[in-house]
């Protein structure tokens, strides 16, 4: 049976008057609309919070960050992503790592304009530590950046073949600091970095900022067609002491001779840029790190050292500069002094010297670092 006409009539005459009664409803109480809105976008708020805040590890998509802007073609551009590597092992509540850790956070938020992601290496103990320590810097900053951590003990094992040919040549007596394989991690970062990372740096924890690090991340534009790392000059004469043998052999080198007036005093790797897609890339490097071409190296060079990484940073320098980058002294600005009371206090104002403008602080050999 159908509806009358007068039914139908009827039918839309309640819902004009039901649409009318809402209208003056919510122009009597506009803060309905309001109310409703503000509870939706809080819940979306604070979803978003808990997973920025989840101490959870962030799987490899999650690292890309998703505010960017859209192309031409209509696809969203990735903004700029500055890759920053630390490792922070072997640490205790009470150890004095925990504050140089925190300083070095601090000092990475306080200056950062945005785009940071922190790739934290470390162990099961220390992570609980690393975690505390980055949610405070949270809180004092008023910023964020998104943070992934990774177990050094795996990551070792996809680095074992290159511990094993570096650790008998630049490593000191087993057991001590510079022994760990953690020391050679940053000559396979490339394999460990997820492969939508072309660019990274790794930084020791005992640094300071006193710049933002995307000014760091600069240095890539500079790297010749050749160059996979970007490392600072070592500010000590250690390398004048290592290579002491060669030196005398070769008293017209400059290897081991002050920066300052124009020596090769070797590098420092607490602060090390790398390309990480040239790396993966390279025909070579696969065998500059070969047992053979290693040994080749420490014997042409009568080389013996205990530094890890950097003193094979150092001899690839002196075989094949076009490898390394060298960025200014004001980026890894040492402060150590150890050598000075070792025998060479009257040359050591010329290797510590550094006319750059300091961008980074690096309290090495539990050096205090100066406030700013």
């Amino acid at each position: 049976m159908r509806p009358s006409r007068n039914c139908k009539l009827l039918l839309k005459l309640t819902f004009v008057l039901c649409a009318l009664t809402f209208g003056l409803y919510c122009l009597r109480a506009p803060n309905v609309l309001t109310d409703v809105s503000s509870l939706l976008f809080d819940d979306a708020r604070n979803a978003s919070s808990q997973k920025l805040n989840s101490s959870t590890t962030l799987a490899p998509e999650d690292i890309i960050v998703r505010n960017g802007s859209l192309g031409g073609d209509g696809k969203r551009k990735k903004e700029e992503v500055y890759n920053v590597w630390c490792i922070f092992t072997k640490v205790t509540s009470n150890s004095p790592m925990r504050r140089k850790f925190r300083m070095f956070v601090d000092s990475l938020l306080k200056y950062s304009t945005g785009g940071v992601v922190f790739h934290v290496i470390t162990d099961e103990e220390s992570k609980i530590i690393a975690e505390k320590v980055i949610e405070y810097n949270f809180l004092v900053n008023k910023k964020k950046m998104k943070v992934q951590y990774y177990n050094v003990h795996k990551l070792a094992i996809e680095i074992e073949d290159i511990v094993s040919v570096m650790s008998p040549h630049f490593s000191s007596k087993p057991g001590t600091y510079y022994s760990d394989a953690l020391f050679f991690l940053s000559l396979g970062l490339h394999r460990i970095a997820p492969q939508d990372q072309d660019t990274a740096v790794m930084i020791d924890a005992d640094t300071k900022f006193r710049v933002d690090v995307k000014k760091l991340f600069k240095e890539f534009d500079h790297f010749g067609k050749q160059a996979l790392f970007g490392l600072g000059p070592e500010l000590t004469p250690v390398y004048r002491h290592v290579l002491y043998v060669y030196r005398s052999k070769n008293p017209k080198t400059i290897v081991g001779e002050p920066g300052y007036l124009g020596g090769y005093p070797g590098y420092n790797s607490g602060v090390v840029l790398l390309n990480l897609k040239g790396l993966r890339e390279s025909l070579e490097y696969d065998q500059i790190v070969s047992m053979d071409s290693v040994e080749h190296l420490v014997e042409k060079y009568e080389f013996k050292g205990h530094l890890g990484d950097q003193d094979f940073y150092t001899l690839l320098g002196m075989e094949r500069p076009e490898f390394i980058h060298a960025i200014d002294c004001g980026w890894n600005r040492q402060l150590c002094t150890w050598w000075r009371d070792r025998g060479y206090a009257d040359v050591f104002a010329n290797y510590s010297r550094c006319d750059s403008e300091t961008k980074l602080w690096h309290g090495n050999c539990n050096t205090p670092i100066p406030e700013d």
